[in-house]
């Protein structure tokens, strides 16, 4: 049976949107709860949705609100990262998910991490790809103005920058630039864009097919809101006072992965820092793995999530 068959559709609503969330398994043993990150859709979790429900979990993955099928909110309302947060206590709420395991992906990581912390009676474990948890604020202010969160951060810029070419062309070239192990960073007469062209190839690992998909619910929610969050709101979000996690928490990062540069983020791995915050941590390394890293390496990233999911069986469960 092939992804297509095996996985559910159906749009929930939540707090006056109706968001998209694929299934898959019946979850004897638990649910899996998927968060993706930017520009991914539920479909960036196809390999993993397969595997855990193979495992004999129920896997769920939404859309966020303004992301691929769900429902955009109003061109005037205030983008809030508390809308994540609240969207994601929804869905457990209307899927009758009394406790999850999360697993979050890029931006993704943030409510997952937060939610646990918030949350921690209604979270089983947290495992996230590509971001460590950290307290603080992450400040760029060392970085040079062509950094890309710069220039997506200026209302505008990007929308101007994705508008001189049709979406697929979007999702391609940002997939080429955020696969690679370098810091996409634009000279000053260049935009992010204008980085990788046509004649740069696809990763191996992720396929026209792959693109066609993305492009198709990308030319759904466009890309006004993806650009206010996480890139013009994710930095405002209230930090929590002395944050510590009551369950286990699972890091996973591609060794090649561009986020290692970012300022800070190497040394909340490797320094210890992220241990004083989570006594139960486990951090994996995929040698060779991108920021796309469960993409790449799915059967890798699948033998970690399901050992992370066995290790931490629920009470009662088949």
């Amino acid at each position: 049976m092939d992804m297509e068959q095996q996985v559910e559709h159906r749009h929930i609503p939540i707090r006056g949107l109706n968001l998209h969330v694929a299934q898959a398994g019946k979850g004897d043993k638990g649910t899996v709860v998927f968060l993706h990150g930017f520009p991914e859709i539920w479909y960036s979790w196809r390999h993993q949705m397969v595997a855990v429900a193979a495992a004999g979990y129920r896997a769920v993955a939404p859309d966020w609100r303004g992301y691929g099928l769900s429902d955009q909110p109003p061109v005037e309302e205030e983008v809030s990262y508390d809308d994540l947060l609240d969207d994601l206590l929804g869905i457990l709420d209307a899927l009758s998910i009394p406790k999850a395991f999360l697993v979050g992906k890029d931006f993704g990581a943030v409510p997952a991490y937060d939610f646990a912390l918030r949350r921690p009676d209604r979270v089983c474990g947290v495992m996230c790809l590509g971001i460590p948890f950290s307290p603080f604020t992450s400040s760029f202010a060392t970085m040079p103005e062509g950094f890309y969160m710069l220039r997506w951060l200026e209302p505008g810029r990007a929308e101007a920058d994705f508008d001189r070419y049709d979406v697929k062309r979007v999702v391609r070239t940002i997939y080429v630039l955020f696969s690679s192990s370098e810091i996409p960073i634009a000279k000053e007469d260049q935009e992010i864009t204008d980085l990788a062209d046509l004649s740069t190839p696809l990763p191996e690992w992720f396929s026209e097919e792959d693109l066609a998909v993305y492009a198709s619910l990308y030319e759904k929610s466009g890309f006004r809101y993806p650009l206010k969050m996480p890139y013009r709101s994710l930095h405002k979000r209230h930090t929590i006072e002395d944050p510590k996690f009551q369950v286990p928490v699972f890091v996973v990062m591609g060794e090649k992965d561009y986020v290692y540069k970012l300022p800070g983020f190497a040394s909340v791995l490797k320094d210890g820092i992220m241990g004083m915050f989570a006594p139960d941590l486990k951090i994996a390394y995929v040698p060779e793995g991108s920021h796309f890293v469960q993409e790449q390496f799915p059967d890798k990233v699948n033998e970690l999530l399901v050992g992370f999911l066995k290790d931490h069986p629920l009470p009662g469960a088949a």
